[in-house]
């Protein structure tokens, strides 16, 4: 094992999707978004997210998912003991917690006319963000908004996708400057993008959009190096606090792991000046798998932090990666040095595991 002296945060490794179907959902973020690489499927009982299941361990399925262009992946959970539980009214812009993810394309007219004859829902034609970006916004089955934006930064072209994976999330927050603590001062997202507060037009046609919000868009101002950062490629976390309205929690009254968007996660080594740190800014841990802990074929140790508004950060340690299952070809990645890329064609390799989806 490399000992380490730092915490290293290498990108965002996915957002867990709360749904109905696991395996569904897998088929429908495959055909129309390309995330056809299975990284693992894992079915067994949830206990350590027990605090926010109702106090009680729960029966799951969990499915991750990747688009092998880069960004990060799809962790698609799914209750089997329980009906999940959607929100009880749409859920609005502004409301606390994470509103929408961000899905990267080159191509923003392919992309949009690519969902579209897929049979994705369609919420809006294509706009343009504060800085002059290209997006649009579609939803899943399952009523979680995805927001297609126009973004360079791919990991390779070798798909007939228009789109990649995650390159970001929309976060409903309370007071965007305690926000911050987390976000730009522990988790790196300290550039400033767009810092604006007006009602915007290219967000009006979204539930509660014809408000006044304040959004701030952040970036890393160091790019990501080591691990498999070369994959998961930069990212951005915005930021919305909507003014004079008294936003909800999505998640009141509901469990974790119910319909929507149900934690961030990052790929990170040094778990234990990650937990040092947060400590020190008032984000302590909440949950801790205590070590190696197997998901699949994957292995790893994470743990939890909330926001100031509560939502869920999850911090993953991978110890173990399934490169090619079929002949039984595992990473070590505690024996890497922390700092060195995996080498492209490892993670190119990943690509042997995309399945044919429905």
């Amino acid at each position: 094992m490399t000992f380490m002296k730092e915490k290293i945060i290498y990108g965002i490794q996915q957002v867990g999707v709360g749904v109905s179907d696991a395996e569904a959902a897998f088929n429908w973020y495959g055909k129309i978004l390309g995330a056809d690489l299975l990284i693992f499927d894992d079915n067994n009982t949830a206990t350590f997210m027990h605090p926010y299941m109702g106090g009680s361990p729960h029966k799951k399925r969990a499915i991750l998912s990747a688009n092998i262009q880069g960004g990060g992946g799809f962790e698609l959970w799914q209750y089997l003991d329980r009906v999940p539980e959607p929100p009880a009214d749409e859920v609005a812009l502004g409301d606390l917690g994470i509103y929408a993810i961000k899905i990267k394309t080159k191509n923003i007219d392919r992309a949009y006319e690519s969902t579209k004859s897929k049979g994705a829902k369609i919420l809006s034609d294509i706009k343009t963000d504060p800085v002059g970006t290209s997006f649009f916004f579609i939803e899943d089955p399952y009523g979680n908004k995805l927001q297609i934006i126009s973004y360079d930064n791919f990991f390779t072209d070798n798909t007939n996708y228009s789109t990649g994976g995650i390159m970001g999330c929309i976060i409903g927050v309370s007071n965007i400057e305690e926000a911050r603590r987390l976000y730009s001062s522990v988790l790196g997202y300290n550039k400033v993008i767009y810092d604006t507060t007006e009602k915007f037009s290219d967000l009006s046609f979204l539930k509660g959009g014809k408000k006044e919000f304040r959004r701030v868009l952040l970036a890393c101002d160091q790019v990501k190096t080591g691990g498999m950062s070369p994959l998961f490629g930069t990212s951005q976390i915005e930021l919305v606090e909507v003014k004079n309205s008294e936003p909800n929690k999505i998640f009141k009254n509901r469990f974790w792991g119910d319909i929507g968007f149900i934690h961030l996660c990052f790929d990170v080594r040094g778990m234990a000046f990650l937990r040092a740190e947060c400590d020190r800014n008032g984000f302590p841990f909440t949950i801790d798998s205590l070590g190696a802990f197997k998901m699949g074929e994957a292995s790893g140790h994470w743990c939890y932090t909330e926001d100031p508004d509560g939502t869920l950060i999850e911090f993953v340690e991978t110890f173990k990666l399934p490169i090619i299952k079929i002949f039984n070809w595992n990473l070590n990645l505690q024996k890497r040095d922390p700092h060195k890329s995996l080498p492209r064609w490892v993670l190119r390799s990943l690509s042997l595991n995309r399945k044919k989806v429905k």
